[in-house]
């Protein structure tokens, strides 16, 4: 198998490779290709690749490159890890909303439209590229965020693709952990949109512990996902931890503008990783590493892969088009659902009606998604304008004006059109 990573200079490479190396017997990895424009990073990353490969016996050949062409040729899968910008256009995400009163976060309200407008026409780029030089029947795995309107995005311009998030894999490994079983015997009711999901269910060996965990371990789960345990108890369901930034924004806002961004925290830790990286005498992934974020990230691409390769029949949470799945949406949406890989393509588990309060946030969420779309694909300020105004967590126009301002002025230099 030919496996390319672009973005592959990124601090989460190491994460892949560790599980590469301990699942290496279930997922054969011939070529490993890394492509990315920082060269520098490449280099350390791609060195300290090597090093780990070789320690733990995986016979994969390490390619590092900034030519993407080259990077694509003939590959069987093509996972893309981007963030345009770097940690500087992070900060920013997380930053200037709040001059408008708003929540800073990368992938949620006003910062995560700007991530949107950056990032969307590099991956069209990226999967144009794939499509004429990869194999025929290759396919792109996206973990950029944001990873639905990226998905979407894809899936709209034709291209062979499904999206991946760390949520669900994460709730699925806590819950495997607390029942001391292993996570191949945990399911999850797992549905929304890519970071607007909640868990309904936790199937353990067929049956759903979730109503008795909320009974005896309310607090814990709430203190998990930093909700309110009322909250949970009302909803009869997990929601994951991005839902703070809608169920408790104002006290999100108080934290974000009296505390330092995740942007700076994430900095500091990868300074400290190139640092490792640089270091010939490390082969073995830094403890370090679990800091960064994407807890789970390896297993989850890997058993995605291994899906796609008819080495396993379980169902992923992966994102993929509705097809009525959410019959409120559109079918060419995008969602967060399990699916089942059949016959080269992703079939979505069936899920049962959601009720009001989940469903409308769901479909307002989801309006907002496809309005960011347009503005990334086709550009101008007017766009914009209705995507922010359209996301329930700004809704006044004065407000979105500001932010849409904002936006433009911070983000002038990655927006083609502007």
């Amino acid at each position: 198998m030919r496996l390319v990573i672009v973005g592959g200079g990124s601090t989460y490479t190491p994460e892949l490779i560790d599980g590469f190396i301990r699942l290496q017997d279930q997922l054969p990895i011939d070529d490993l290709v890394l492509v990315d424009t920082d060269r520098s990073r490449l280099e350390l990353v791609g060195g300290m690749s090597r090093r780990m490969l070789a320690r733990g016996g995986h016979p994969a050949r390490i390619t590092t490159t900034d030519d993407l062409v080259a990077g694509v040729a003939d590959a069987d899968a093509v996972l893309i890890q981007l963030r345009v910008g770097g940690q500087d256009a992070r900060e920013q995400d997380e930053s200037w909303p709040h001059e408008a009163g708003c929540i800073g976060q990368e992938t949620t309200g006003p910062g995560g439209l700007a991530k949107a407008l950056r990032t969307v026409p590099i991956v069209l780029r990226i999967a144009d590229a794939v499509r004429r030089h990869a194999k025929p029947d290759a396919w792109i795995i996206d973990f950029t965020n944001p990873v639905g309107i990226v998905t979407r995005a894809l899936l709209q311009a034709g291209h062979r693709a499904v999206g991946l998030c760390n949520v669900a894999i994460g709730f699925q490994r806590r819950f495997a952990a607390a029942a001391g079983v292993t996570p191949d015997r945990v399911r999850l009711g797992h549905v929304g949109l890519n970071h607007l999901t909640w868990e309904r269910g936790v199937f353990v060996d067929g049956v759903d512990t979730l109503p008795a965990a909320l009974d005896s371990r309310l607090d814990d789960l709430a203190e998990d996902v930093q909700l309110a345990p009322a909250l949970l108890a009302q909803l009869g369901v997990i929601p994951s931890y991005y839902l703070r930034y809608y169920y408790a924004h104002d006290t999100v806002l108080h934290e974000q503008m009296h505390g330092s961004t995740r942007a700076e925290q994430v900095r500091a830790i990868e300074q400290e990783l190139l640092g490792m990286y640089a270091d010939s005498s490390i082969d073995t992934k830094p403890a370090i590493l679990d800091k960064r974020g994407g807890a789970y990230y390896s297993e989850a691409a890997i058993e995605l892969l291994m899906s796609i390769r008819g080495a396993s029949d379980l169902p992923r949470v992966v994102d993929l088009r509705n097809d009525g799945v959410l019959p409120f949406l559109p079918d060419d949406h995008v969602v967060e659902v399990p699916a089942r890989y059949v016959d080269g393509r992703f079939v979505a588990e069936p899920v049962a009606a959601l009720p009001d309060d989940i469903s409308g946030l769901v479909a307002a969420v989801a309006g907002y998604e496809r309005l960011a779309l347009d503005a990334a694909v086709e550009g101008g300020r007017d766009r914009v304008l209705r995507a922010m105004r359209a996301h329930p967590l700004v809704l006044q126009h004065d407000r979105a004006e500001k932010l849409t301002d904002l936006l433009m002025a911070v983000n002038a230099p990655f927006l083609e059109w502007a």
